[in-house]
């Protein structure tokens, strides 16, 4: 039941080069090594032998009569390891693998993990211990910001429960969900184009849904220097056979965070309903959520020919206190699976979603000398829109002969309004200011005029085919998606079109996995990633020439290791994403440009020995822009891609203390190019994370409480955006909590 074929046909380059002085692996490398591999080599791996005992033939034949137990194993569906990381995930229209079952590299974090990292945002999850996935480290901005393989992903490509446009459009909080899945490289034959093409990887969260056993829980938080807030979690199931289920989040969050005259408020109240009948299954989800940050931390520009400065306090606004960000964000999924007969069964899903937008304050901050002198342009944007998903399919299984199948077919829909407001520069609201001292002008009255209203349609239908040969030990899997994109503007006085994208595309994928032993499978995969072609601008010779989506092509290659308590994945990989630029000399628009992400990543989860969990791992990206306009900069690194990293997560239960557990996180990063001379860069930096739990009963109610704090060492650093040049790393942060169960 997998995809893939096509070997890695390049191998790495071995040096590693442009290692920067304050990048410093070396010894995080080394202690990760001694948990990983160094590890497996001491655990046992068991066997147990069933034998019968010689007996009379009266007492066989008692035997033979007994009733028949069924016995079903602990790492089913929904099981998880070392109670962090689930061991099934879904892969799109595939539907859910186990992890010695999937032929990519995906990794799923349960709630439980959610939870005992104090997260507030999906950010704060998928990237504390995963060194695919990279972040500025920044907080309190417009939106959450991640790259995974070296390549910038969107928060609007999140998917919620395999959909894509449910989801809160900026931040998401991660209260409503069970479980928060990572599946690394491009999946548009398993999901389809996601909306803003993002192409490294994709992000699906799984709502919660009622367990067999009533859930009442209520926790309250802080965080310095002044956030407290709540979460109330209420799950019940009801019915003879228990097949109504309810669960219930309420979030509420509001005060002032750690950087000076920043505050934060976030409101969540979702609802996940679900029912379960002999041969059918329903289930839906409701939530509203609203983040609002006032004194919004933004990125800052260079002038040309300016070096980098020295990063301020890490606590300091870089955004005038009055500036804000609002988000409001409403949500509505309905999904109904039905069993046509015990190998074929039919589904269908639907959901909504309106999100309204506002921001004020800087559009722009450009540092102007070595002083830190700092120019600031005030602007206001503003949005709503509208979207709708929908996805129908059926899927089922049969044999031929020894070789086993398991296929499905589906077809999926997303549409986008949107209707956009604002100003990018306001008149008169501009000055002059110190990075490390900043004094802001008055406040500036919000009023965005309406700027442009936008329309965009993705239709797709996938086939696919899982087969299975010698006994399920090689599972070939074979796909196809055709791709529709269409997107449109019109002018908001007349409602006339004034632009129009109308193309598709063909995307196949395949994947081949081999179980090399019960705990060993070895994998290899090629898939692609779409993302919506360019339109030749009215400068060029070939002006409104319209191209294809573009292809972004991956090729895999992959080990992963499951030794029931200790996992292990090994993986190389080589993505390739067009470009498009206008050639200097023919002065033609064109499709040639290429940027090439070739890298390594070894990662782990699980409790190696008692009392001690952890997770993390080690990545190198080598990405290289490969064609570029007149060969400028060609062979150079791409920006905004820390080439290494390397991530480790720790647990550590006190036997001596029963209910005590101390945690730490550590991570590394290399410096990132923030042009493409590459004359630029941010620094590299090593941050460190230290906490403890405690779980005890408080008459008969479970109670935990947590603390910890990020970045002990209140390290300052430049870490690179997506929209500007850099931005600032967070500061030193303190967060307690503290959970009963009633």
């Amino acid at each position: 039941m997998k995809y893939g074929h096509p070997l890695f046909q390049h191998a790495l380059k071995p040096q590693c080069r442009d290692l920067s002085p304050q990048f410093k692996l070396k010894n995080l490398i080394s202690a990760q090594m001694l948990l990983g591999f160094g590890l497996t080599l001491v655990i046992p791996i068991s066997t147990i032998h069933a034998q019968t005992p010689d007996l009379p033939p009266s007492d066989r034949e008692a035997l033979q009569n007994l009733p028949t137990i069924h016995v079903q194993a602990v790492n089913e569906k929904n099981s998880v390891l070392a109670g962090q990381i689930s061991s099934q995930n879904k892969l799109g229209f595939l539907g859910e693998k186990g992890f010695l079952e999937t032929p990519f590299n995906s990794i799923g974090y349960t709630d439980q993990y959610i939870e005992n990292q104090q997260a507030k945002d999906i950010t704060d999850v998928i990237a504390k211990t995963d060194p695919s996935v990279f972040t500025n480290g920044a907080s309190g901005g417009w939106s959450e910001n991640y790259y995974i393989r070296g390549f910038a992903s969107s928060t609007s490509d999140m998917s919620m429960n395999g959909m894509f446009g449910i989801t809160p459009f900026y931040r998401t909080s991660p209260e409503m969900f069970e479980r928060i899945e990572v599946l690394k490289g491009p999946t548009a034959l398993l999901n389809g184009m996601p909306p803003a093409g993002s192409v490294g990887g994709m992000v699906n969260l799984v709502s919660k849904r009622a367990g067999d056993d009533p859930l009442q829980r209520f926790s309250a938080t802080y965080m310095s220097d002044s956030q407290f807030g709540g979460h109330l979690d209420i799950g019940r199931r009801f019915g003879q056979n228990k097949d109504f289920g309810v669960r219930l989040n309420t979030v509420y969050r509001d005060g002032t965070g750690a950087i000076k005259d920043q505050d934060k408020k976030t409101a969540l109240v979702s609802l996940g309903l679900d029912w379960r009948g002999e041969r059918a299954r329903i289930s839906a989800d409701l939530y509203t959520a609203e983040d609002r940050v006032d004194g919004v931390n933004r990125g800052i520009n260079l002038l040309s020919g300016v070096a980098i400065p020295k990063p301020p306090k890490p606590d300091t606004l870089l955004n005038p206190d009055w500036s804000f960000v609002e988000t409001k964000d409403k949500g509505a999924m309905l999904r109904g699976e039905y069993d046509l007969s015990d190998r074929v069964m039919a589904y269908a899903a639907y959901g909504q979603s309106k999100t309204d937008y506002k921001y004020n304050g800087a559009m722009s901050a450009t540092v102007l000398d070595s002083q830190g002198r700092l120019e600031t342009k005030i602007g206001q944007l503003a949005f709503d829109l509208e979207k709708k998903s929908a996805d129908l399919g059926i899927k089922g299984k049969f044999d031929t002969g020894s070789i086993g199948h398991q296929w499905v077919v589906n077809a999926t829909y997303y549409q986008h309004d949107q209707n956009d407001y604002g100003v990018r520069n306001v008149a008169g609201a501009e000055w002059i200011t110190n990075l490390y001292h900043p004094v802001w002008g008055n406040p500036v009255r919000f009023n965005a005029p309406h700027i442009s209203k936008t329309a965009s349609r993705l239709n797709s239908y996938g086939i696919a085919d899982s087969l299975s040969f010698a006994q399920d030990q090689v599972q070939l899997t074979l796909g196809v998606r055709q791709q529709n994109v269409l997107s449109e503007a019109f002018n908001i006085v007349t409602g006339s079109r004034t632009s129009r994208y109308d193309e598709s595309a063909t995307t196949p994928g395949a994947a081949i996995l081999f179980k090399a032993t019960a705990h060993i499978s070895l994998y290899a995969n090629y898939i692609e990633g779409l993302s919506q072609g360019s339109t030749a601008p009215y400068t060029a010779a070939n002006a409104g020439e319209v191209f294809a989506p573009f292809k972004t092509k991956q090729k895999e290659l992959g080990i992963k290791m499951d030794l029931g308590k200790f996992s292990n994945t090994l993986s190389l990989f080589e993505i390739e994403k067009p470009s498009s630029y206008t050639d200097p000399v023919s002065n033609i628009f064109t499709a040639d440009g290429e940027q090439r992400n070739r890298g390594i990543e070894w990662s782990f989860f699980g409790a190696p020995i008692a009392n001690l969990r952890v997770i993390g791992g080690v990545a190198y990206i080598d990405p290289e822009l490969t064609k570029t306009a007149g060969g400028k900069n060609q062979g150079n690194t791409a920006t905004g891609v820390a080439k290494q990293q390397a991530k480790l997560g720790m647990e550590w239960d006190i036997s001596m203390l029963q209910g005590l557990t101390l945690t730490g996180n550590a991570t590394a990063v290399s410096k990132q190019y923030i042009n493409q001379e590459n004359t630029l860069h941010a620094s590299g930096r090593t941050l460190f994370d230290v906490g403890a739990r405690y779980k005890t009963n408080v008459s008969s109610f479970p109670l935990s409480l947590a603390a910890s704090i990020n970045n002990v060492t209140n390290k300052a650093y430049w870490g690179m955006p997506q929209l500007s040049s850099l931005a600032l790393g967070a500061p030193r942060t303190y967060m307690l909590s503290a959970s009963i169960d009633f």
